[in-house]
């Protein structure tokens, strides 16, 4: 798979990232119940109205099993096959991994608002709401963040306390910035060491990699499924400029802000190119991700929750 940083990483512009204090938002205990509950909200306005608030009413039908617990009413609606699941659920266990390396800082925001974060904040919250889907069904969660060093980890807990403390560790990722570089690699193998019993195991990251052994990428992400954990990649970019490449037509220095590499262009004279090779890229990610069996999940910044907390439910009934 080809490497791409040293172009797609221009994106992140202009401005270094120690000039502008983003703000916290405040209540991000409050910010992530409100957002799972307009997500329970369109899940019972959907075509999965059989669902309780728990998740815990069906599973998906597995070929070979018995046909009679399959709720017919669900698959008229849905098409797909569902079974009712009547047996006590067992508690899961899951680690939540941030990559909080300087790429993460864009967009650059003064003020961070929910429609207005950077990857890192929109990661943040997306963290907090994971985990108030977990405490609902009584689930354990861990924590890691990580950049060019291993900055914060805690086991999986399923107590309030702990969970309190998590939040804190979130705010403060809203609250800084980083000029860190990323590495990637060196630190999802000590993260996979620490996770011995088996885990669903959910990454934010932007795939910049200050390395350019994408192998190597992947033997550490290999590296999290050790133990039959489950793993589930949120490739978190903001798709208007990391994707489009949507500039206006005046000249622009881009600047890696992770390894000062610089450039000037405009942006309309490598638009087109640019995001072919990009395209490509999320292609070669996406298939390097079905050849290790790892959930590849792309998630604009700008278009809400939706998508990570469907992959949390969707990967839930999975480890059941």
């Amino acid at each position: 798979m080809a490497n791409v940083r040293p172009f797609f990483i221009f994106v992140t512009y202009m401005k270094s990232l120690s000039e502008v204090q983003p703000s916290v938002l405040k209540n991000l205990d409050l910010l992530a119940k409100q957002v799972v509950e307009g997500f329970i909200t369109g899940l019972h306005k959907s075509p999965f109205h059989g669902f309780s608030v728990e998740f815990s009413e069906h599973k998906l039908y597995n070929k070979g099993e018995s046909t009679r617990h399959i709720d017919w009413k669900l698959y008229a609606k849905t098409e797909k096959l569902y079974t009712k699941k009547y047996e006590e659920e067992t508690n899961l266990r899951c680690h939540i991994i941030i990559d909080n390396s300087a790429s993460m800082h864009y967009p650059i925001a003064k003020n961070q608002q929910l429609d207005n974060l950077n990857k890192v904040g929109f990661s943040a919250v997306a963290a907090a709401s994971l985990m108030e889907m977990l405490k609902r069904q009584r689930d354990a969660v861990g924590l890691s963040i990580y950049s060019d060093s291993y900055e914060y980890y805690a086991p999986e807990k399923a107590s309030d306390r702990h969970r309190k403390m998590l939040l804190h560790q979130l705010e403060l990722l809203l609250a800084t910035s980083s000029k860190a570089s990323t590495d990637t690699c060196k630190y999802l193998h000590e993260i996979a060491k620490k996770i011995h019993r088996r885990s669903l195991i959910f990454i934010f990251t932007d795939m910049f990699q200050t390395t350019k052994d994408n192998e190597a990428l992947f033997e550490a992400l290999r590296h999290l499924k050790y133990n039959k954990h489950e793993v589930v990649l949120f490739h978190t970019y903001d798709e208007e400029t990391e994707f489009n490449f949507n500039f206006d037509i005046s000249p622009k220095k881009f600047v890696d802000v992770e390894t000062s590499e610089e450039i000037n262009v405009y942006a309309e004279n490598i638009q087109d190119s640019y995001k072919e090779l990009v395209r490509k890229y999320f292609k070669d990610l996406k298939n390097k991700c079905l050849q290790y069996k790892i959930d590849y999940v792309p998630v604009d910044i700008h278009k809400g929750y939706h998508e990570v907390l469907t992959a949390y439910l969707i990967s839930r009934k999975i480890n059941k």
